[in-house]
């Protein structure tokens, strides 16, 4: 069946505009910023910290945001294994439209094993994807619990919570690491704007 519905699909990428002819609209270029983390290391307010600064030079962004997402295009899905890995590889898909329309595309996912973060990384595309480990201790995000979901966690309230009973895999190669457990907001986001805003200008 799935054979012959892919038979009657035809795609028509070398029909309309390219990448390059919508950076040079925008005086961007696109990119996935693809921020992976344990749950309150800090991923969202990163995020919407280094948002605000390219917005303020003039540049045009979108987040991904795991709970945001998990509420719309992935409302079907649980937190097993497999969803977790469907999960990503539809954001992935996504970003790599935004970012193929020239937009920088900033997601913050958990991301929890290497298997995940590879896949992403191949739909995506090497030359597009920007992997930023933000890295914080499992006891300084319990700390801030600002959800209070590594409470329910403990509890049992929560299952294949990452982190508790679910495994997180540090990454084995990121292309920048920000510890956020050891550095406050504003040096985090200073090292992210130093580290990646030359990948995002384009050449006037």
């Amino acid at each position: 069946m799935k054979q012959i519905l892919l038979e009657n699909i035809h795609p028509i990428f070398d029909q309309i505009l390219n990448q390059s002819d919508k950076e040079k609209l925008l005086h961007q270029k696109g990119i996935v910023i693809w921020l992976v983390g344990l749950s309150g290391s800090g991923k969202s307010t990163l995020a919407k910290a280094f948002e605000s600064d390219l917005y303020q030079k003039g540049h045009l962004t979108q987040i991904l945001d795991g709970d945001n997402l998990r509420t719309g295009l992935n409302n079907n899905l649980t937190f097993t294994a497999d969803d977790r890995k469907e999960n990503i590889r539809r954001v992935a898909e996504v970003a790599k439209l935004f970012a193929n329309c020239g937009i920088v595309t900033i997601c913050s996912f958990i991301s929890p094993t290497e298997e995940i973060r590879t896949m992403a990384k191949e739909i995506i595309g090497e030359a597009q994807y920007y992997e930023v480990f933000v890295s914080c201790s499992l006891e300084a995000c319990e700390k801030r619990d600002v959800k209070g979901l590594y409470a329910k966690a403990r509890s049992g309230e929560i299952k294949n919570f990452t982190g508790i009973d679910a495994p997180f895999e540090y990454p084995k190669n990121p292309s920048l690491v920000i510890k956020t457990d050891t550095e406050d907001l504003e040096s985090c986001l200073q090292t992210m704007i130093d580290s990646i805003y030359d990948k995002i200008k384009i050449d006037s």
